[in-house]
């Protein structure tokens, strides 16, 4: 009877044992190396597939696809390190950029990663845009040796190391080398990268994404095993309850957060909200008129009134004041509805019995279009088009506010079919090319972009300082900029944000906002080298 008991006892502590191993397994834990899960909440969750071809053109979806693919060189939070490169070097007589590739790194399926792939990648970009990376003033690639590449350039470039080498996702031969239609490519190899992180699945519906950590990444361990997006519309609680390791929260949440034992981290002003504005047809096609807009908007009260004033007005430059390169003195059109109401009377406008201005009879009318801004991967419902149609209605402007989802309006906005539009973007704190993304009809940008090409002045200097490779020189230009365009008010910066990430330290990861932001700029705090042992 008791050897019964006893064997009994020992089969019972078995099971239990392979229970808890399996449970261990389950949740991601291990007793070597790395452990856990870590869970980032998100609001929109759904950004689209991570592959180059495949996520949404925004922040957030190219920081999903980042977790799978590498770039030539990466950010920490100090600025630029080796990735897959692990030296570089530029030579301004032959134009070109030699990376001296590191070694032993291989793919997530196992095959290695040679200058081929890089080549590669090169080439098919050029085929087939990758909207993220402009390739126009690259002429080729050529491997030097198995571990070796050159990059030759049209003319010198100076974003070179932000929008090509540190944002081109490297895409392997030997999967890409069979696909003919890139955007609707989705095989078994369609995920295949050498990132941190090797892709496991993407639930479009829950917006849910995981990732499983790839143990053999040539920069060191992942910390966690798993990687894990969830949708959360609620951050606080999210963050509170442990669903969500990492949140994106408003500011008035930061206090209690902290007095929780979170780490609340504050983004620099790398994000802004702007007026769009149709400058091809009249009335807003003059600048006069659109200084008229300039001096009739209060951009504090859309702060105060819109955020419970947690944000800073934004500079008319578009540049942002925490870029090395921002111009202090930068045009600045203080909140004047009189200097304002001249500026309408010497373009042959007057008031009616009614207090609105009209010309020849005809009402100045116009429409604004609103939607819900994603402002860091989260979707955001505020009262900036309520503002704004008061005050300008206040001023003498009649205003037709048109609330729309954002893909409608951003569909509006690139086909020109608008007046106003509230729209925004981040970006302020990368490379100045920024600018010319953003400015120019001729560089590939955003629906944010004032495709502007009106003043020839503007458009040389911005090809200009695309082509100085002198930091200082460059940035002389780059302040010209800034004074020509707020000059100009294409398109109308309202204020930065106050954007704030809170995190649960207990996880032992230290999340952080990139200095530049991530990749071309981007003002997330989830840089995949916090996650790397």
């Amino acid at each position: 009877m008791c050897l019964l008991l006893i064997q009994s006892f020992r089969l019972f502590v078995c099971v239990m044992l392979l229970l808890c191993g399996s449970l261990l397994l389950e949740s991601g834990v291990s007793a070597q190396g790395p452990s856990g899960d870590i869970r980032i909440g998100d609001g929109k969750g759904d950004w689209g597939y991570p592959n180059p071809y495949r996520h949404y053109p925004r922040g957030p979806g190219y920081l999903r696809m980042g977790m799978v693919y590498d770039t030539l060189v990466w950010k920490d939070k100090d600025g630029y390190i080796p990735a897959l490169a692990k030296s570089w070097r530029y030579d301004p007589k032959s134009l070109r950029f030699v990376f001296e590739l590191q070694e032993g790194v291989l793919w997530h399926d196992g095959k290695p990663f040679t200058a081929n792939d890089v080549v590669f990648t090169i080439e098919y970009f050029i085929k087939h845009p990758y909207q993220w990376v402009p390739l126009n003033k690259v002429v080729g690639a050529e491997a030097l040796g198995p571990r070796e590449v050159s990059i030759k350039l049209k003319e010198p470039y100076a974003p070179f190391m932000a929008y090509v080498g540190g944002t081109m996702p490297i895409i392997p031969k030997h999967i890409w080398e069979k696909v003919d239609d890139p955007k609707r490519y989705h095989g078994p190899g369609a995920f295949i990268g050498c990132g941190p992180f090797k892709f496991v699945d993407f639930n479009n519906t829950k917006g849910t994404y995981l990732y499983e950590a790839n143990h053999d990444y040539y920069l060191g361990k992942p910390a966690v095993n798993r990687l894990i997006y969830i949708k959360s519309k609620n951050p606080l609680m999210a963050l509170l309850s442990g669903k969500a390791d990492l949140v994106n929260i408003k500011p008035d949440m930061a206090g209690y957060l902290r007095k929780k034992g979170m780490v609340v981290l504050e983004n620099p002003r790398g994000w802004n909200k702007k007026l769009m504005i149709n400058h091809q047809k009249p009335p807003f096609n003059d600048k006069r008129f659109r200084k008229v807009l300039a001096y009739a908007i209060n951009q504090q009260e859309i702060i105060d009134k819109a955020h419970r004033g947690f944000g800073t007005p934004a500079s008319f430059g578009l540049l942002s004041p925490d870029h090395p390169f921002y111009n202090p003195e930068t045009p600045v059109y203080p909140h004047d509805p009189k200097r304002a109401e001249e500026i309408l009377d010497s373009l042959g406008y007057e008031k009616n019995k009614d207090g609105y201005f009209e010309k020849n009879g005809v009402p100045l009318k116009m429409e604004v279009l609103a939607s819900n801004i994603t402002v860091a991967g989260e979707s955001v419902a505020d009262r900036d088009g309520e503002v704004l149609k008061k005050q300008l209605q206040n001023f003498g402007i009649q205003v037709d506010l048109v609330n729309l989802e954002q893909a409608t309006a951003d569909t509006r906005i690139r086909n020109w079919e608008f007046d106003l539009a509230i729209s925004g973007h981040g970006g302020l704190l990368g490379d100045a090319m920024i600018m010319a993304r953003m400015i120019s009809p001729k560089v590939a940008g955003s629906v944010n972009s004032a495709r502007y090409g009106a003043n020839r002045e503007l458009l040389d200097l911005l090809d200009l300082q695309m082509r100085e490779m002198d930091v200082e020189k460059r940035k002389a230009l780059v302040h010209k900029i800034q004074a020509v365009y707020a000059n100009e008010l294409p398109a109308i910066s309202l204020y930065y944000p106050l954007s704030m990430t809170a995190y649960d330290p207990k996880k032992g990861i230290e999340w952080y906002y990139t200095k530049g932001g991530i990749a071309l700029g981007i003002p997330i705090a989830q840089n995949k080298m916090a996650l790397i042992q």
